[in-house]
């Protein structure tokens, strides 16, 4: 299964995280199978860039994205639009 997480860069004290596709059981550092975007929150105000097609492709692979993760991509407006293209599940 493969989740969507934050994985840290930067300095000590100076943090700022890259978005990537990785498998669940990996640790956080762990090696990555796509780089899907940058979040500096240190920055004012912080900078969120997202490859966008790569990144509805994954979820709509069905990757899981964690708590802080879809939380950012709400504020980038990115999850707003993933929710309006994604196709209306089949009823029986």
């Amino acid at each position: 299964m493969v989740t969507l997480r934050f994985m840290r860069v930067g300095r000590k004290k100076r943090p700022s995280f890259r978005l990537i596709a990785i498998d669940k059981a990996s640790r956080r550092d762990g090696r990555a199978i796509e780089e899907l975007g940058f979040y500096g929150p240190t920055q004012n105000p912080p900078v969120i860039t997202v490859k966008e097609e790569p990144l509805i492709g994954w979820l709509n692979k069905g990757a899981e994205p964690s708590e802080t993760v879809e939380s950012v991509l709400k504020q980038a407006g990115i999850w707003q639009k993933w929710l309006a293209q994604k196709p209306a599940p089949a009823k029986n």
